[in-house]
This record gives C-alpha cells, sequence and structure tokens, in this order.
C-alpha cells in the first residue's frame, strides 16, 4: 500500500450492532502504547498484507497539525486513518481496517469523524483505484490520472 493511498475493504454499512468509539488524537496525546499498536495495525496491513516495502513511518504522524483517527481500545487498535495538513488543504491518508473487522462499517465511521474534523476546508486523497466509488459518496471526485504507486493503481480525488 502507499503512503497516501487506502485500505479499505469496508465499503458496507454497519450490519448492526453498536459502532466503535472513534478517537481523535494528536501525536502528543496518544499512549505510547497505543501508538506503538496504531503503527504495527499499518505496517500489518499496508507492507505485509499488500506487500508494498516502504518507508511506513514518514515523519508525518508528528506534525502538530496531523490527528490520528481511530478505533477500538488502546489495547487493540481496529481501524484508522490520519488527516494531515498541506497547506491550503487536508490530506486523508493510511485509512485502513485490521482484517479482523472488516465489514462491520467502521471504514464509515472513521471517515466520518475525519470529514466532521476537516469541515468545510477542502481534501485530498488518494483512493486505491476499485475505491473511488466509495471515496465518491463521501464528496470527493477524481483530480488528476490515475497512476500507479507500490504496484497498486491509485486515483488521486479532492473535495471542496
Amino acid at each position: 500500500m502507499s503512503p497516501n493511498g487506502d485500505r479499505n475493504d469496508d465499503p458496507g454499512s454497519d450490519p448492526g450492532g453498536e459502532p466503535e468509539k472513534v478517537r481523535v488524537e494528536a501525536f502528543e496525546e496518544l499512549e505510547p502504547r497505543t501508538a506503538y499498536l496504531l503503527w504495527q495495525l499499518r505496517v500489518s496491513v499496508f507492507v505485509v498484507e499488500q506487500q508494498c516495502p516502504y518507508q511506513e513511518l514518514d515523519g508525518r504522524d508528528l506534525e502538530p497539525a496531523t490527528r490520528h483517527v481511530w478505533t477500538g481500545t488502546p489495547d487493540r487498535p481496529t481501524g484508522y486513518l490520519r488527516v494531515l495538513d498541506d497547506g491550503d488543504h487536508a490530506r486523508i491518508g493510511r485509512v485502513l481496517v485490521a482484517p479482523a473487522h472488516r465489514g462491520r462499517g467502521l471504514s464509515h465511521a472513521l471517515m466520518r469523524a475525519a470529514l466532521e474534523l476537516i469541515g468545510d476546508r477542502p481534501s485530498t486523497l488518494d483512493a486505491q483505484a476499485p475505491l473511488a466509488p466509495w471515496y465518491a459518496g463521501y464528496g470527493y471526485t477524481q483530480a488528476g490520472v490515475e497512476f500507479i504507486e507500490d504496484g497498486i493503481p491509485h486515483v488521486p480525488m479532492r473535495r471542496g
């Protein structure tokens, strides 16, 4: 998976059950163990599952404006995305749901929380090409030509 891409096998709605609490935290607000488990989850999906070796820890997690949006418990994160400040717009990236928790609507909860955080500010993301229609459901439109990153087709998308 790419650094600015996504992992989202969770395009359906929550099939019942209580939605998990979504947390939004700056790096300094994360408990060290939780941060470790979040990064471990990202590596397990993007580097191991998708077989895309790249520098997953890119330094952007530490930026003061970055927000880590996640579900689960501090000892067992189940879903994650981050919101970056790219100057004139926000950027959503690292969207994922742990394999055992897919199909429960967690990606919807994460995206709703991210969009609430972003508000009316323009935002971008690089969607894996098959997921572009899913992101379109949140108001994103294609903003450039499809490209290959880490062997996976992606579509740049913009909202607002």
